[in-house]
C-alpha cells in the first residue's frame, strides 16, 4: 500500500492506494501548530477505523504548499509508518516539463493535479488541458497537448471574499457561500449570497473561456478542489469534476520515482 499526503492551505488530504486503486481517502484541517505526534495519532486513528494496518503501508508520497508542516508530516510519516516520503519537488522530480519562468514557483499539488489529469485526459485526447482547483485559492493551470505545465492563474475564492467583505465594511455580515434563490437579491445578506456565488461562477466562466481563447481554443476544462460540487452544476464549461485528482498525480509521480 501507498500513503498519498496532500497538505494544502486549508485541508490535509490522505490517502491509501491499494495498487493503482484509492482506497480511501480523509481530510483534516491544516492547523499549523500541530506536532508530528497529534498529526500521526490521528492517521493511524483513522487507519484503525477502517481496519488498516499501519505495517501495510510499505511507501509514502507528499506535496505540500505549507512550508511549516513539510518538516513535521515528513517526521510523522518516519515515526508512524517507518519511511521516509517522497517530497515532490516540480522542478527536480515530478516528471512533467514546466514552462514556468521559475518552475521552483509552481505549487506541488498544481503539478499533481496537472500530471494525473494530462494521463487521465490529455495524453490519448491531444488536446491542451486547463484544470480549475475551486477551493480556497482558486488556480487554473494549463498543460499543452504536449504534455507540458504552460502556467496558470491564481485567484482567490468566494469564502476569502465573504471573510474581506466582513471585516472591511462594517454593517454586513458573514455569509455562507451558497446558490441563492435568484441572481437579484430581496435583502442584504441575499444580495451578498448573489454577489459571492453568481460573481465566483462569472469569473470561473470567464477565465476559462479567456484562457482557451488564448492557448489557440479547443481546451479540455477539469474541476477540482472542496467548491467543485456546488459550481459545477451551473456551468457547461467542464468536461469532468476530479475530487481524488491530486491523490491520483502523487500516486503517478510515485511510480515515475520508483
Amino acid at each position: 500500500m501507498l500513503l498519498a499526503i496532500d497538505v494544502g492551505n486549508t485541508n490535509i488530504v490522505v490517502g491509501v492506494f491499494d495498487g493503482d486503486a484509492l482506497m480511501v481517502s480523509w481530510r483534516l484541517l491544516t492547523l499549523r501548530e500541530r506536532t508530528a505526534d497529534e498529526v500521526g495519532l490521528l492517521i493511524t486513528g483513522l487507519f484503525a477505523h477502517e481496519r488498516i494496518k499501519p505495517e501495510s503501508v510499505r511507501g509514502a508520497v507528499m506535496a505540500s504548499v505549507v512550508p511549516p508542516l513539510t518538516p513535521i508530516m515528513q517526521g510523522m510519516v518516519r515515526r508512524y509508518f517507518g519511511h521516509d516520503p517522497l517530497v515532490v519537488d516540480p522542478a527536480s522530480n515530478a516528471g512533467m516539463p514546466i514552462l514556468y519562468d521559475r518552475p521552483a514557483d509552481v505549487g506541488a499539488d498544481r503539478i499533481a493535479n496537472s500530471i494525473a489529469v494530462y494521463e487521465r485526459y490529455g495524453r490519448a485526447g491531444k488536446r491542451p488541458l486547463i484544470i480549475a482547483d475551486l477551493g480556497t485559492a482558486t488556480t487554473f493551470d494549463v498543460v499543452t497537448a504536449r504534455g507540458e505545465y504552460l502556467g496558470g492563474v491564481i485567484c482567490p475564492g468566494p469564502q476569502i471574499a465573504a471573510e474581506a467583505l466582513f471585516q472591511r465594511a462594517a454593517r454586513l455580515p458573514r455569509v455562507d457561500v451558497r446558490k441563492p434563490a435568484r441572481v437579484v437579491g430581496g435583502n442584504t445578506l441575499g444580495a451578498i449570497e448573489s454577489g459571492l456565488f453568481y460573481g465566483y461562477l462569472g469569473m470561473v466562466e470567464g477565465l476559462v473561456a479567456r484562457i482557451t481563447t488564448e492557448i489557440g481554443g479547443a481546451a479540455t476544462a477539469i474541476a477540482t478542489g472542496g467548491l467543485a460540487p456546488l459550481i459545477v452544476p451551473e456551468t457547461s464549461i467542464f468536461e469532468a469534476v476530479e475530487p481524488d485528482i491530486t491523490l491520483l498525480g502523487l500516486k503517478i509521480v510515485w511510480d515515475r520515482n520508483r
